[in-house]
């Protein structure tokens, strides 16, 4: 049967799309992106574009624990060394974090909120927890919970 488009000379067509198995919207990296980016949008959209969502999870967990090392928190929020660092000093340069030294260990600075720090976090935890159960709500309980549980044994 002849081919009905003509084919430039030296010029080879293109390809036709591969029978692999790898199908993109069925891979796991693809579907958490998207639903981190609708996670994203619903929290843009409710705590406004004054705070990201990496400057939250520093903040919320500042106020759980209480102060701690610029290191720690890091792991506590599972931030690299250089992005808790720039967090926290762009916190630091709003008002909302402040440095102290260690008064068990002179070396090391513990990171802590200010009062505005704190009020900040107190006002937004209500949205923040708001933003979840938007995040989650196309789900019943049972598939939350199941969801959660799963989502936690892959880290």
């Amino acid at each position: 049967m002849a081919r009905s488009v003509a084919v430039k000379k030296g010029v080879k067509p293109a390809k036709s799309p591969s029978k692999s198995s790898y199908v993109l919207d069925e891979q796991v990296g693809f579907i958490l992106r998207q639903v981190w980016q609708r996670h994203s949008s619903i929290f843009s959209r409710d705590i406004g574009t004054n705070i990201t969502p990496t400057q939250w999870a520093a903040l919320s967990k500042l106020a759980e624990t209480g102060a701690c090392s610029q290191n720690q928190l890091g792991r506590l929020t599972a931030m690299d060394v250089a992005t808790i660092k720039g967090v926290i000093d762009r916190l630091t340069a709003r008002g909302l974090t402040e440095t102290s030294q260690d008064p068990d260990d002179g070396r090391r600075l513990l990171v802590s909120l200010t009062r505005a720090g704190q009020q900040l976090a107190e006002k937004v935890a209500p949205s923040a927890l708001a933003i979840t159960r938007e995040t989650l709500s196309p789900l019943d309980a049972r598939e939350r919970e199941m969801l959660m549980a799963l989502l936690n044994k892959l880290r």
